[in-house]
C-alpha cells in the first residue's frame, strides 16, 4: 500500500473540509477519534462477526470494503494531525487470530491513543486496523483502490454540500 499517496490524498480532502467548514482554529482530534470508533463499529456490524445469535450472513465484500476504508480516512487524518505523512511498513497491532478479537484490539488501542496521543500509540492503532483488514480478507491493493474511489466520493460530497 502506498501510504505516502494516501496521506497526500487525505491532506487535500482535510484541507477542503477545513476551509469549507471554517475549522482552521478548531482542534478536531477528539472528534476524529470518536468518528473512527463509530466507523469501526459500523464495520463490525457489517461483518456480523460477533452476532452469534443470528443466522444472517455478513454483508457482501464491497460493503465491508467501503466501511473499512471509511476508517482508513479517519486514521490518515489523525496521522496528519500528528504530523505524520508517510509510513514505510506496518507490522504492529497483530493481537488476535479472529476478527472479534482484532476489533476489540482496535478499540483498546484507540482508547489508549486517546489518553496518550503519541506517534507510537497512533502506529499501534493503524497497525491493528490494517491487520483487521487482513483478517477480513481485504488485500492492500483492494484497500488502496477503494480508498481512492471513496476519497473521490468524499470530495464530491463536499462540493455538493453533504
Amino acid at each position: 500500500m502506498n501510504f505516502e499517496k494516501l496521506f497526500t490524498m487525505q491532506r487535500e480532502l482535510d484541507k477542503k473540509i477545513q476551509d469549507q467548514h471554517e475549522l482552521d482554529s478548531e482542534d478536531l482530534i477528539e472528534k476524529k477519534i470518536l468518528a473512527l470508533t463509530v466507523e469501526a463499529g459500523e464495520l463490525a456490524n457489517e461483518t456480523r462477526c460477533f452476532k452469534f445469535w443470528s443466522l444472517k450472513p455478513a454483508s457482501e465484500k464491497p460493503v465491508i470494503l467501503e466501511e473499512y476504508v471509511d476508517g482508513i480516512h479517519f486514521i490518515l487524518s489523525i496521522g496528519l494531525d500528528l504530523g505524520i505523512s508517510g509510513i514505510k511498513d506496518m507490522k504492529r497491532g497483530r493481537e488476535s487470530r479472529t476478527a472479534v478479537g482484532q476489533f476489540l484490539a482496535v478499540f483498546e488501542k484507540l482508547s489508549a491513543f486517546r489518553k496518550n496521543q503519541s506517534e507510537d500509540h497512533y502506529l499501534e492503532v493503524f497497525g491493528a486496523y490494517l491487520y483487521l483488514g487482513e483478517l477480513l480478507g481485504l488485500s492492500s491493493q483492494e484497500v488502496e483502490e477503494a480508498y481512492v474511489r471513496k476519497n473521490e466520493i468524499n470530495h464530491e460530497r463536499q462540493n455538493t454540500g453533504y
